[in-house]
């Protein structure tokens, strides 16, 4: 079953998020993941929620999300990120039950 996650991102260094963008996708797919949202226009529904930028990445597995996340390979660009700007991330298990 799928599973996807979720990033608010807020970007603090231009350049640096730049960078970081250009090695994802590379990464994410090793991983069998693929972007199905990468930033776009929000519009706040409800409670007051304003994100900046929108990410979110579907994995065939909440395993194999979490097995990237936590990987040696996507190590080096979360810390990337993670200078590059303020962020907040789920995982959701995309069981419908």
């Amino acid at each position: 079953m799928a599973a996807y996650m979720i990033v608010e991102v807020e970007t603090t260094d231009e350049a640096l998020m730049t960078e970081y963008r250009k090695h994802t996708p590379g990464a994410i797919a090793k991983f069998g993941g693929k972007f199905i949202v990468r930033g776009g226009k929000t519009r706040t529904l409800e409670g007051g929620w304003t994100p900046s930028r929108v990410v979110v990445i579907e994995f065939p597995s909440f395993e194999k999300a979490e097995e990237f996340y936590h990987s040696d390979h996507y190590k080096p660009l979360l810390d990337m990120r993670l200078k590059a700007g303020k962020s907040k991330a789920i995982l959701v298990d995309g069981h419908n039950g």
